[in-house]
């Protein structure tokens, strides 16, 4: 599965799998897990996962922006965006051969 995206779906077979409930239970606990994390991202809080990493919201500044097509500037507003940072064990496993 290296270079095949993982979707909600293949989550809920995850855990159909590992823990055995149904799959309508897999999906209502994946849902309410990721209900969980936006909630906490929207008010503005970091949602830290042990052993994986920590995903905070950052917020950029207006600045002025280019178009590369035809070079005419124009401002880009402020925006709150997500930012991940992975932990060091995380780090470490994806860097391993």
């Amino acid at each position: 599965m290296a270079n095949n995206t993982i979707t909600r779906i293949d989550l809920i077979e995850a855990i159909n799998r590992e823990v055995g409930l149904p799959r309508n239970e897999c999906a209502d606990l994946l849902g309410d897990a990721l209900k969980m994390i936006t909630g906490c991202l929207v008010e503005g809080g970091p949602f830290k996962v042990s052993s994986f990493g920590s995903f905070t919201v950052r917020h950029k500044a207006e600045r002025m922006g280019r178009n590369p097509r035809t070079g005419e500037e124009h401002t880009v507003s402020s925006r709150k965006v997500v930012v991940f940072r992975p932990s060091r064990n995380l780090k470490h496993r994806v860097n391993q051969p």
